[in-house]
């Protein structure tokens, strides 16, 4: 059985997607070699430098994947989801991660040895399309990314972070207040910014009636309005 701290999980729901295109026998060479981890809030999973062993799966809470950049300053790559793959790149690049990642909350992650990983991409091709789909959506989400926080203006980059956010985690039974809870220096790394330009445009935005703030809570008041602020960069 799966090794855990906590509890049982089964695989064959919480990795779905992968689930379906293995056969029996792959299956149970996921099953043994599977280990379930339980990370506190801003525990490290994993530091740039570090080589890369396993392939993780988050199955509950949310990750963030950032590198530290010049001055200290970090910048928010991704936001991890369950159930989202992440951390088997830099091994299929045969090269140390060149960033880190850790639990934006309490969170539960399924690692897999990547010579496990390996083994079973070089005997099933649907795996392998699977994870070459994964990461070409990646790439495509990373190029976009990075043309937007370089051209666009402070109020569409952090326009854009905020409908991110939303369209990732989704949105609290009110139908309005974003499901995660950023401080502010979270929500300028993530849209590369400065914490006090973050809160200065987050005030504008609250002035304009865009959205609301209580404490972390971010509420989406007028969506229209931030995708034409997005859009408009």
């Amino acid at each position: 059985m799966v090794k855990q701290q906590q509890g049982e999980v089964d695989l064959s729901a919480s990795l779905s997607d992968v689930w379906r295109v293995l056969t029996d026998k792959e299956r149970d060479i996921l099953r043994g070699s599977s280990t379930i981890q339980q990370f506190k809030r801003n525990e490290l999973i994993y530091c740039e430098g570090d080589e890369p062993k396993d392939m993780m799966c988050l199955l509950k809470g949310k990750v963030k994947i950032f590198k530290e950049g010049v001055g200290g300053r970090s910048q928010i790559i991704r936001m991890i989801k369950p159930v989202q793959y992440f951390g088997y790149r830099a091994n299929f690049a045969q090269e140390d991660y060149l960033t880190n990642a850790a639990a934006f909350e309490a969170s539960t992650v399924c690692l897999i040895p990547m010579t496990v990983v390996t083994d079973l991409l070089m005997g099933n091709a649907n795996l392998a399309m699977f994870f070459i789909r994964q990461l070409s959506v990646d790439l495509g989400i990373a190029d976009e990314r990075t043309v937007n926080l370089t051209q666009k203006h402070i109020r569409g980059r952090l326009a854009e972070s905020l409908l991110f956010l939303k369209e990732s985690y989704g949105l609290e039974e009110d139908g309005a207040t974003l499901s995660i809870y950023l401080a502010r220096e979270d929500l300028a790394n993530l849209s590369n910014m400065t914490t006090s330009n973050a809160i200065r445009t987050l005030s504008t935005f609250v002035s304009e009636r865009i959205i609301a703030l209580d404490g972390r809570k971010i509420k989406l008041i007028d969506e229209e309005k931030l995708k034409k602020i997005s859009k408009m960069g």
